[in-house]
């Protein structure tokens, strides 16, 4: 059994971590506020921006020109994954990494024996990673969560859309953890390049005719969809690091919630062998004075 001075130090210790996680979880929670408060304001718009290039490029012809819409033999691969620069987040990180290692096994099995898959690490923790595994890594914005903004983002996004329109890249995804609440964030991957034909107007999906739409473009639908092309897949890169940044929060702030929890149950077992332990020698304590006054007694 522990000495009294060592049961000591643990519980003193453990209170200290139980302290220090309490702040980390109020810290994380006054952060989700603000980080929920920006996705939750963007979504909407990303979709919008998203559902209107789709509607206005699928009956374009000069929307096929469009050199983000190629598609080609896919020979080599960018991944982009987002993590955080930070740990003491429970398995978000881990889960985006898995995620990408799964699209890797299933998609691009061969690209990635023969070194063609690269990956761009928006997050330190992504970046250490895929290095630890010998994956050619650009971490030239592993900082973007240091002072996160959309021109942080837009700077990623650009890099990306050149290496694909250069031919440098055939396809280009994202993998990320989108955000439902504190408890809960689901990895996703979404192709950000080639950008994904939508449905001609006119079809429903389903086989059945649905009623066309007429639009009248002005400028020119050709300026219109070379600026709408470049700006939805800036927009969409930009919605995926803020579900992340908010996801990681919500995940920092649960597995602080469950640390301090943990602490607790620890502190009331190592009382309880504190407590224990004391009383043990107490009772030796008493016993060797009851033995010594027999000794004296009976001399």
């Amino acid at each position: 059994m522990a000495s009294l001075k060592e049961v000591r130090a643990r519980i003193s210790s453990i209170n200290s971590t139980q302290q220090i996680t309490k702040a980390m979880k109020m810290v994380a929670a006054a952060k989700l506020r603000r980080a929920q408060d920006n996705i939750t304001q963007l979504r909407p718009y990303a979709q919008k921006l998203s559902q209107m290039l789709g509607t206005v490029s699928a009956g374009a012809e000069t929307a096929s020109e469009n050199p983000y819409k190629q598609a080609r033999p896919v020979e080599r691969v960018l991944l982009i994954v987002v993590t955080s620069d930070r740990g003491l987040c429970g398995a978000f990180n881990t889960n985006v990494v898995k995620g990408a290692l799964t699209v890797m096994d299933e998609k691009y099995a061969a690209q990635a024996r023969s070194g063609n898959v690269e990956i761009m690490a928006i997050g330190k923790k992504g970046a250490e990673a895929f290095q630890r595994r010998g994956f050619k890594v650009n971490t030239a914005h592993v900082d973007a969560f240091g002072s996160l903004s959309f021109a942080t983002v837009r700077t990623a996004a650009e890099e990306a859309m050149e290496g694909f329109a250069n031919g440098r890249y055939d396809v280009v995804e994202v993998i990320y953890n989108e955000f439902k609440n504190a408890a809960m964030q689901i990895v996703r991957t979404e192709q950000m390049l080639p950008i994904v034909s939508a449905e001609k107007p006119g079809s429903s999906g389903t086989g059945t005719p649905a009623a066309a739409i007429n639009y009248i473009f002005e400028p020119s639908e050709e300026e219109i969809i070379t600026e709408l092309i470049p700006k939805t897949i800036k927009i969409q890169l930009y919605k995926a690091v803020l579900d992340s940044n908010a996801s990681e929060h919500g995940a920092r702030m649960t597995a602080m919630d469950k640390a301090t929890e943990n602490a607790g149950e620890l502190l009331k077992e190592l009382r309880l062998v504190y407590n224990r332990t004391r009383q043990a020698a107490i009772t030796t304590e008493i016993l060797e004075i009851v033995g010594g006054a027999e000794a004296l007694a009976s001399a």
